[in-house]
């Protein structure tokens, strides 16, 4: 690639031709602060945070944005720059909510960061403040207009990377907002409620509808008996709330910590994980041999559901009818669990931790129960199990290395690796290729349906059967593949969707990450590195040799997709309307 020579700080540069200032100056150490830049989803210049000072150009340009060219001598730190940058942010800060010690961000902020870093003790500037909008009807994402600096990352990030577009600049002048037409609530949109938007946000402007103080409430209520369950995505995040590098597996202090804050009893998500291959498995298998809808697509992640109803109702079809791992672990729970122990299932309440904010409105679904009580009570985010573990004094890095509760906390490695995008297509691989083929195989790593591409495509051998599956993650990559279902195209036998890019490991509830630390890293590949470490370290690695699995089938469900199975632990989906706005 052609290369240019540039000075940057008095530092000769060869940057390759189509660089910017900000990465040319970024691979040499040079820091350059930004607010609303988010590598290869929003780099626009909107903020100015990143201006910097370029020979015989007459003002200031933003690095973010100007390309490198040939000669070009740039300063990052002149004190023209540096009066410029802390005029902008103070600018931002004066009609900013700056309630900062009660805010859902304080600590993790980024303007809160980059206020901190340009040394601002005070604001030069005062004005009216926006009428600001709570928007908290949905039961998963708040949106709140007083903290929102405009940065425009939600926007391109539901529209970029989603492909969905429900947020957008409205109004104009000092009253312009994000938010959906109409000001309407996210409600009122097809919101799939996945948390992109949370994720992408520096501030408090966009984060999830805590649930923390009910599930306090519900440890402190001695009528119930509280059981906790974590999903596989969430150990391969939960440490960097406690400044432990992007991708530390914390299984065990997880699992201490979760004892250690009053539960009844502390289980595994992955356990219901190996119980959802065993169904989806053998619906799979029964759709090939007796002519069924395929392709069959998995049906684990919520926000791609939402995606589904709201956007391709006739080939609802398609998708398998097992509820999501969290949703059938409620539910044996509340039947099951309740029967051997002999407690009233009203008296059981479930609290899953994912790192997820569509689990949220999931768990509130109306078919997501029975008997008149839901699988599963309520749901909190990776992020917020970090605060209620502060919350507890709880010092984290010092906890031994704990177990989950037996029988329901005993999983496999295939479980563990549900947390990647590819993971539930490689643990039903590793189950169906044994089933096909009446063996124990050893060759059970089918890194095909592995990686980050947004579309992946596999062939895989088993016995007399070629099995052809895909594999895709994110809303934009959901809808390409349910094109290419309604031309023809998709000639596959299994297909895996995930409504998060990169899957569960980059879940809307997981622990924010500021643009600035995610600069060369994959936040994604270093999460599911925990998670394929975890499955490679564990000797079963295969969902139906997980023996608790047997037993539950033993004393309860007799075999994958009998009535006992479908009466508990599968559901079904129906379309709904895109735009829910009021009369």
């Amino acid at each position: 690639m052609e290369k240019v020579t540039l000075t940057i700080n008095g530092i000769q540069v060869q940057a390759p031709k189509d660089y910017t200032i900000l990465k040319a100056a970024r691979e040499i150490g040079i820091h350059i602060p930004t607010l609303c830049y988010l590598e290869g989803v929003n780099e626009i210049g909107a903020c100015r945070v990143c201006v910097v000072e370029v020979e015989r150009a007459r003002a200031l340009l933003t690095a973010c944005t100007t390309p490198v060219a040939e000669g070009m001598v740039v300063k990052t730190n002149s004190k023209r720059v540096r009066e410029a940058r802390k005029m902008v942010v103070e600018l931002i800060l004066a009609n900013h909510n700056r309630e900062c010690l009660v805010c859902d961000r304080n600590g993790s902020c980024e303007l809160q960061k980059l206020t901190e870093e340009l040394g601002i003790k005070e604001v030069s500037y005062e004005g009216v403040k926006r009428t600001p909008t709570i928007d908290d009807f949905s039961p998963s994402i708040v949106r709140d207009t007083s903290k929102c600096i405009l940065c425009g990352r939600c926007i391109a990030t539901c529209k970029n990377v989603q492909e969905i577009g429900i947020l957008e600049f409205t109004n104009r002048g000092f009253n312009t907002e994000v938010s959906p037409a109409f000001n309407s609530s996210m409600t009122e949109m097809p919101c799939i409620y996945c948390g992109q938007c949370v994720n992408a946000c520096p501030v408090a402007a966009l984060r999830e509808k805590s649930s923390i103080d009910d599930v306090w409430e519900a440890i402190d209520n001695p009528d119930l008996h509280v059981i906790v369950q974590s999903a596989p995505a969430v150990r391969a995040a939960l440490g960097e709330c406690f400044d432990n590098p992007i991708g530390t597996n914390v299984t065990g202090k997880m699992a201490t910590a979760l004892h250690m804050m009053g539960f009844d009893k502390v289980f595994d998500t992955n356990f219901a994980a190996d119980l959802t291959i065993l169904e989806e498995g053998t619906e799979l298998l029964g759709r090939i041999k007796n002519g069924g809808v395929l392709p069959m697509i998995t049906s684990c992640s919520p926000g791609w559901i939402n995606f589904a109803e709201l956007n391709y109702p006739e080939l609802l079809p398609h998708l398998s009818s097992c509820k999501s791992p969290h949703q059938m672990f409620g539910a044996i729970m509340k039947t099951h669990y309740a029967k051997m122990n002999n407690i009233d299932p009203k008296k059981i309440y479930v609290v899953s931790v994912m790192p997820c904010t569509a689990k949220k409105y999931e768990c509130k679904r109306e078919e997501m129960g029975r008997d008149g009580y839901l699988d599963v009570d309520t749901v909190i985010t990776t992020r917020e199990l970090g605060k209620m573990i502060k919350q507890a004094s709880i010092d984290f890095n010092e906890l031994a290395e704990g177990k989950f509760d037996e029988y329901y906390g005993d999983y496999s490695g295939a479980a563990v690796i549900f947390g990647a995008t590819g993971g539930v297509m490689e643990a039903a691989l590793r189950t169906v290729a044994d089933v096909l083929t009446g063996k124990d195989l050893e060759a059970i790593e089918y890194k095909a349906v592995r990686g980050e591409e947004r579309i992946r495509e596999a062939e895989v051998q088993i016995g007399d059967l070629t099995v052809k599956a895909a594999v895709t993650h994110s809303a934009a990559g959901a809808r390409k593949i349910m094109e290419m279902i309604k031309a023809g195209e998709a000639d596959y036998h299994f297909i895996e969707i995930m409504g998060c890019d990169g899957g569960c490991v980059n879940g809307g509830g997981q622990p924010h990450v500021s643009a600035t630390n995610r600069v060369g890293i994959d936040i994604r590949l270093e999460r599911a590195k925990a998670l394929y470490s975890e499955d490679e370290s564990l000797e079963i690695r295969k969902s139906h040799k997980n023996p608790s699995i047997t037993r539950l089938y033993e004393e309860f469900l007799g075999e994958p997709n009998s009535h006992v199975a479908h009466e508990v632990l599968h559901t079904h989906y129906a379309g709904r309307d895109k735009y829910n706005l009021k009369k």
